[in-house]
């Protein structure tokens, strides 16, 4: 990953490949805006005129490429658009900081020249840049495309230890969401349960965390029957793993759980072949809470974080779990098995037991877990459901700080109703009907919570980005909702979340 730093250098002087400046629109036209203004300078008359030549309006993610000549100090000015100043927040800045460096395809360095005016800012930017260099080549033969390795935030109070922590947070932030795409771009046959356990347990961290993996073996004896049954198809048995960060004196104890499917075929309730193309990404909630919890551990936050990785391979053969089946789950209740391919609600089940029993203040799983939720909001939002009034609205605003849209959905009763209507077991796992998908499993979820405040983040849409790279997201695996777990702890941490019942 490219290495980030601060610097108070002018955008005109500093000695880098390339320097990305900010030009937003106002009544009067164009304008480069606070450090870039001196590079707009040294331009002279010509800045604005040779932008519009070139169609350049100023608008929101919008690059233009100038050679500087003897201009400026720099071989390359990429101008970006930031839109209307007075609409532009952090979540613009880190789109704009993305938008520069990949207009920047030959340069071992960048500066960017962008509106900074608090430490929160150049966290955005650096956060936005970082994300946007991102790259998965652990299969490819060819070598790098040749983006920067080196990214410098232009700020005037570049050495204070305000902008030196956000540096630090962004980097932080970066690299965890990296370790999240990574895994999640990994090949299943690289990937199983089994081989996903040992990288998590093998990763090395800044921070110190504790590792705890449960087999096959360790999970009959915990009566882990959801889990067992999705990954008994398989010649790749299940794993639970638990990373634990124990900070000295937390002001707070928030369990994560995600849903970490390696693959995910359907089981004999099998997919059409195309709706497979994807199924590596089934684990990508697994990967965002253990992700997630690194980073926390490395920014030292004073809250106790554990999360739960559920994993198992979901695949069709003659031992395999069958519609009309019967398991009993961690808790003691029995759930009627209607749709092997609604798997991740099971695994999902035990691991929550197991992380209510530790009487947390807040638990927070995280999964690719209904189609459905796609269906209502699309690629880029993620769901939000709850048991709690207040979290569910709250959420959304947390995740919006840290740059992740998420919609809060209700759980009806009739739908927890429909969960209990089973003729032969406490629960059913599946809808009967073809709708509410995501709030039926949202609803048999809270059967696993007991009286613990709990937070269900369905990332289905968001998880993975089959289209081309946008913003600062890549194609293949977002690493989505590391953000927003690692801003939840924070603002825990910083006392800003209301205690809610």
């Amino acid at each position: 990953m490219a290495t980030l730093t601060a610097r108070s250098a002018q955008a005109d002087t500093v000695r880098t490949d390339a320097v990305v400046v900010g030009v937003a629109r106002s009544k009067k036209g164009m304008v480069a805006v606070d450090a870039a203004s001196e590079t707009a300078k040294a331009f002279g008359r010509s800045f604005v005129p040779t932008l519009t030549s070139l169609g350049f309006e100023g608008k929101p993610g919008q690059v233009a490429k100038l050679p500087s000549g003897h201009v400026v100090r720099t071989p390359l000015t990429v101008a970006v658009g930031l839109g209307d100043l007075a609409e532009l927040d952090r979540e613009g800045l880190r789109r704009a900081a993305a938008a520069g460096v990949r207009a920047v395809s030959n340069g071992v360095s960048v500066a960017l020249a962008l509106p900074v005016d608090e430490a929160a800012d150049v966290q955005a930017v650096g956060e936005g840049a970082l994300l946007a260099l991102y790259e998965y080549d652990r299969y490819r033969t060819s070598e790098s495309n040749g983006r920067p390795g080196d990214v410098v935030v232009l700020c005037d109070k570049a050495r204070s230890k305000q902008v030196k922590e956000a540096v630090e947070r962004a980097d932080t932030v970066a690299r965890a969401v990296g370790l999240a795409r990574d895994w999640v771009n990994t090949p299943p046959n690289d990937l199983t349960p089994e081989l996903f356990a040992d990288a998590i347990s093998a990763h090395r961290s800044k921070g110190k965390v504790k590792v705890n993996v449960l087999d096959e073996k360790d999970l009959a004896k915990q009566g882990c029957g959801g889990i067992l049954g999705v990954g008994v198809g398989s010649d790749h048995p299940p794993r639970l793993v638990s990373v634990t960060y124990s900070p000295r004196k937390p002001k707070a104890k928030i369990a994560l759980v995600g849903k970490g499917i390696t693959f995910d075929s359907g089981g004999l309730s099998l997919k059409p072949g195309a709706a497979m193309m994807t199924m590596k990404c089934d684990m990508s909630g697994a990967a965002a809470v253990v992700a997630a919890t690194y980073a926390i551990a490395e920014l030292g936050l004073p809250v106790a974080v554990t999360a739960y990785a559920s994993l198992a391979e979901n695949l069709p053969s003659g031992t395999a779990t069958r519609p009309g089946d019967v398991l009993t789950m961690r808790n003691g209740k029995t759930v009627e098995v209607l749709n092997t391919d609604a798997e991740g609600r099971l695994v999902l089940g035990d691991a929550l037991d197991m992380a209510v029993e530790a009487e947390p203040d807040l638990v927070v799983d995280v999964a690719t877990l209904t189609g459905a939720c796609r269906v209502a909001l699309g690629t880029r939002v993620a769901g939000v459901l709850s048991n709690d009034d207040a979290m569910r609205e709250l959420m959304p605003q947390v995740s919006d700080r840290a740059g992740e849209p998420m919609w809060p959905l209700p759980i009806p009763e009739e739908v927890t109703r429909k969960v209990k209507d089973s003729a032969i077991a406490d629960l059913r796992q599946h809808n009967p009907e073809p709708y509410a998908g995501t709030l039926f499993a949202a609803a048999f979820l809270r059967e696993f919570v007991r009286d613990t405040r709990w937070v269900h983040l369905d990332i289905a849409g968001p998880a993975f980005n089959e289209g081309e790279p946008f913003g600062y997201t890549p194609k293949g695996g977002t690493g989505a909702a590391v953000r927003t777990l690692v801003r939840l702890v924070q603002e825990v941490a910083e006392d800003n979340l209301p205690r809610t019942g």
